[in-house]
């Protein structure tokens, strides 16, 4: 059977990783978790306490296609806390996680063939998604003097349909402030560039919040998902916010597309919006992970590194250590029994020098996590492995 050019994307390498750490674990061998961007917490007590309650009250079938009216409720009354923003219930698409609002946002605002801005490093996703909707993705590398986000003028002269902007980044962590949001929603305001915004690591911050492009301007799409701060990966509930004129347009795709997203998981997203004790609580053992992470990754030789201002990753430049960042992490799994991710899935160009550390599980695992890295690098040296240096 004949296989379609759409359809030939490339891995993504952190679920490769994953297989690899559990054929360790199903060996029988401890493995500690720093490849996934996966909270170490369950969902909210209060979310599944909902969910029991209503599978017990009748049956879950479809909703509507936007989602519960009091979820988008709910959410709309989420940027009224967070950031200040009226925003319209009616704007608020709930999704079955952030992959589908990115594939209803794609295929809403892009025809076949538009070239869509990306900043490199950046979660793999996209330009995966984008080539499978026979989109063309464009990276734009994002440069350490600007902490791994891009700005206007790496926009310069690149001619673009589309740009896909998140912060906190993934696998970076870092943050655009308020004046760096506005001047490149500004530039492609100017050059009628649509303009997406990943805000799925927002409400996980270690400083100043995180900013909405909503603060900014209405004329964008937003994507949001309950998985990171709200701790429903599995769950797998998201949303997005479109401009007003476009809400049918989404509607209609989500119809066709999805249905619904699930019912169940929508329940559970309500009930999650009221348990913000439980996920500060969360919010503050990652707080914790990230003051060992910036004192125990220097301590094992991992020193290049840009302090995240949110989400639960480190990313750090290895390239003293390998140019071949893939065979150094599947060496750092079988010296050291830590999975890390290699930076090939978030930067195809200089991937192969950087190495990504998640900080989303428990205190006690990230320290033994710390301290077999330290012990591992140790034995190890500096050696240059696979044609580094």
């Amino acid at each position: 059977m004949r296989s379609s050019r759409r359809g030939d994307v490339d891995p993504f390498i952190v679920m490769d990783v994953m297989e690899a750490a559990r054929k360790r674990e199903a060996a029988g061998k401890s493995v500690i978790h720093m490849e996934v961007g996966q909270p170490g917490s369950p969902a909210p007590a209060g979310a599944r306490a909902a969910l029991a309650r209503a599978m017990e009250a009748g049956s879950l079938g479809y909703t509507v296609a936007l989602g519960l009216p009091e979820l988008r409720t709910g959410i709309a009354a989420l940027y009224a806390r967070w950031y200040g923003v009226d925003l319209d219930p009616a704007r608020v698409v709930v999704t079955s996680g952030s992959s589908a609002a990115f594939l209803l946002s794609f295929t809403a605002l892009f025809d076949a063939g538009a070239r869509v801005g990306l900043g490199e490093p950046g979660y793999p996703s996209y330009r995966q998604i984008l080539r499978a909707l026979s989109l063309e993705p464009v990276g734009l590398p994002a440069s350490p003097e600007n902490r791994l986000q891009p700005v206007p003028a790496d926009l310069a002269g690149v001619d673009l349909d589309g740009m896909i902007v998140a912060s906190p980044g993934n696998p970076s962590g870092t943050m655009l402030d308020r004046s760096a949001l506005a001047a490149l929603m500004d530039h492609c305001a100017g050059r009628d560039i649509s303009f997406i915004s990943d805000e799925i690591y927002h409400g996980l911050h270690y400083g100043n919040r995180a900013v909405s492009a909503l603060e900014i301007g209405g004329d964008c799409h937003v994507i949001n998902s309950f998985s990171k701060y709200f701790s429903m990966t599995g769950w797998r509930i998201g949303w997005m916010v479109v401009p007003e004129s476009q809400i049918r347009l989404v509607e209609r795709l989500a119809q066709n597309m999805f249905i619904c997203p699930p019912h169940a998981s929508q329940i559970a997203a309500l009930a999650a919006l009221d348990c913000v004790d439980e996920l500060e609580a969360n919010r503050a053992i990652y707080a914790e992970n990230r003051r060992l992470m910036l004192e125990g990754l220097p301590k094992a030789g991992f020193t290049k590194i840009a302090p995240p201002d949110g989400a639960f990753y480190i990313y750090a430049d290895v390239s003293d250590l390998t140019g071949d960042s893939l065979a150094f992490a599947a060496e750092i799994l079988d010296g050291a029994g830590v999975a890390v991710t290699p930076g090939l899935d978030f930067d195809p160009a200089r991937g192969a020098r950087t190495l990504r550390f998640s900080y989303a599980r428990s205190t006690a695992e990230i320290a033994e996590g710390l301290a077999r890295l330290q012990t591992f690098m140790a034995e190890r040296g500096p050696v240059l492995i696979n044609g580094a240096g």
